[in-house]
């Protein structure tokens, strides 16, 4: 029997769907998982302008395989969380915008990879949690910067400290999701926004999901002047031109490429 991905990749136009595939795990992140993920953002093909993110079956992913890290040394632990950090990073860095379709468990590690993510859409049987605190050691796979950019670190501890389960409407209203769709929609709804994101020009997306999260940890004034370049390397290319004309003219968004 052929051993099915680990990470499956479907090219639907210029759409690339990503897709966690461990679901009689439900989706835990095994170390090997982990590095399939990474090469697979860092390779995505050229004609790539949007990615949905989304787990096999009822759920996205329930975090780390505990199964594999009951004994670790604090060094080889450590290469570890540094490595899950590289992984996420290739997920919000990709270059592309990335819309993640969440349903059932988004735990620990699931968490993290989706709060990397530029849109989120979660389904009603999405529930998240961090419970590294109640399994006795703290999370490593980039959660505070990413979890905490959303939650703030106060909302952040005290999800950690009772690892509580947040169901899909509170999630939504703390900021996890962007959108919130009745139970097996969110793949159907990220695919509309990515097909809708992918009409953009790729150096306006790109400008947009790498400058405003690098802009938001800058002192204000070294934020301003990166600002200041990334419209001037926009505005003055010939997608610009067709954009503002479309506008001016035919009163309408323009869709690149399509």
């Amino acid at each position: 029997m052929t051993e099915q991905p680990l990470v499956r990749t479907e090219i639907k136009g210029s759409i690339a769907i990503v897709t966690l595939n461990r679901p009689e795990k439900r989706n835990a992140l095994s170390q090997k998982l982990y590095y399939s993920l990474k090469d697979t953002f860092s390779e995505l093909p050229d004609a790539v302008r949007a990615v949905v993110f989304t787990g096999e079956g009822k759920h996205f992913c329930a975090g780390l395989d505990l199964a594999e890290h009951r004994e670790s040394e604090p060094f080889e632990s450590s290469l570890f969380s540094r490595a899950s950090h590289e992984i996420v990073k290739s997920i919000r860095y990709c270059g592309r915008p990335v819309i993640s379709a969440l349903q059932g468990a988004v735990i620990g590690g699931g968490f993290e990879m989706a709060s990397a993510t530029q849109i989120r859409v979660a389904d009603t049987t999405t529930f998240f949690r961090l419970p590294e605190g109640r399994r006795g050691f703290f999370l490593g796979g980039g959660g505070t910067v990413h979890v905490s950019r959303l939650l703030g670190p106060d909302r952040m501890t005290e999800l950690m400290l009772t690892g509580r389960k947040v169901d899909a409407e509170e999630g939504q209203r703390l900021g996890l999701s962007h959108y919130l769709v009745p139970e097996g929609e969110s793949l159907a709804k990220a695919l509309e926004l990515a097909e809708q994101v992918s009409e953009n020009a790729p150096i306006a997306n790109y400008m947009i999901v790498n400058a405003i999260s690098q802009i938001s940890e800058m002192p204000s004034e070294a934020g301003l002047f990166t600002e200041s370049i990334a419209q001037a390397l926009s505005l003055t290319r010939a997608d610009a031109k067709q954009g503002i004309d479309e506008f001016l003219i035919n009163k309408r968004d323009a869709r690149f490429g399509a």
